[in-house]
């Protein structure tokens, strides 16, 4: 990995969400150009002027955030709605030096940006400076997983058993995963690791609820290994490595982009099948999936549709046939666009 500490010419300006954290880094690492790490921390009421498109550090702590001083990068990397009029500003100041590549959707004017990395359940338009990717970006590489498999194997116990690595979410837009789904999904994960043999190794992430991950282990053979995010140290590289199949719950499109960028069989979990989990925020969601302008949310269907056309993925039932595996090129594809925008800004 390549990384230096200052006066780079490449900023990842890291958002506040930990799956964008997780593809800002995963292109700025395939670009294998020395980035700057950049943290911004924000101000509790900042995000009311990013509403209006303003441009500014207005929403950022300037004392607690990373520094943002000349010499200017020659390109930006990013995501999120907080950090665009910080970003804009960037390359305002810059003179035209620094180029802005934002990743899933922008709030202000496309034209605003050099490039938008976009994926099917943002609904963008075909149209220049739009790059539309099948999955997300991310940081699975072979010396990663390789690295991974070395370092978890022996801990996660699995005695030459094959293994299927459970990647849980939590609530997303429509849906969410709580007690029904976690009953649902023990039911299925513990039917196909007894159809192949295998050990299930499970984690949750920052936005499973305590209880949901309760009712599942609860559910789950004894020999399943189940991780708790924030636990202790997180073997998500480690389960993603050694895993022989890997389920992922369908509310999280970075961490279904993960498992198939490893190559293997990818299972969906779908925590909109009856018996679903309700919550208000999610039918709240629905309803303005129905009746609101579609820019305020998202389709993530479109994305499963898209994975399971491409025969990436399968979805997770009592009849599923195997699903045979497969990778994408969207990593490669966006590093080559993004070269291509620093070589003509030249």
């Amino acid at each position: 990995m390549v990384r230096q500490s200052e006066n780079a010419d490449v900023w990842a300006v890291h958002s506040y969400r930990a799956g964008e954290n997780s593809q800002i880094l995963g292109l700025a690492e395939a670009l294998q150009m020395p980035f700057e790490d950049k943290r911004l921390v924000y101000k509790p009421l900042g995000a009311l002027g990013n509403l209006f498109r303003r441009v500014g550090l207005f929403g950022i702590d300037r004392g607690a955030s990373s520094s943002l001083e000349p010499p200017w990068p020659r390109l930006i990397i990013s995501a999120g709605l907080r950090n665009e009029p910080v970003c804009r500003w960037i390359a305002r100041r810059s003179g035209g030096r620094t180029r802005l590549v934002f990743l899933g959707r922008t709030w202000a004017q496309r034209s605003e940006f050099d490039l938008i990395v976009t994926t099917p359940q943002y609904r963008l338009p075909k149209e220049g400076g739009v790059l539309h990717n099948l999955g997300t970006l991310h940081r699975i590489t072979e010396p990663r997983l390789s690295e991974a498999a070395q370092a978890w194997a022996a801990r996660l116990n699995l005695e030459g058993a094959p293994a299927i690595a459970v990647l849980i979410g939590g609530r997303s837009g429509p849906v969410t995963f709580a007690a029904r789904a976690a009953k649902r999904l023990a039911m299925l994960a513990s039917a196909r690791a007894a159809q192949i043999g295998a050990k299930l190794l499970v984690t949750s992430s920052s936005r499973t609820a305590p209880q949901a991950i309760d009712v599942l282990e609860s559910c789950l053979p004894e020999s399943a290994h189940v991780h708790r995010f924030g636990s202790d140290e997180n073997p998500y590289f480690g389960m993603l490595a050694l895993a022989d199949e890997i389920i992922v719950t369908s509310d999280s499109i970075a961490m279904l982009s993960e498992a198939c960028a490893t190559g293997k069989p990818v299972w969906i979990f779908d925590l909109g099948a009856k018996p679903r989990d309700r919550a208000l925020a999610t039918e709240l969601y629905r309803l303005l999936m129905r009746c609101g302008p579609k820019h305020l949310s998202r389709d993530l269907g479109l994305v499963h549709e898209a994975f399971v056309g491409a025969s990436l993925a399968a979805w997770l039932d009592a009849d599923a046939p195997p699903v045979a595996g497969g990778r994408t090129a969207d990593l490669s594809r966006t590093t080559q666009q993004v070269r291509r925008l620093l070589e003509a800004s030249r």
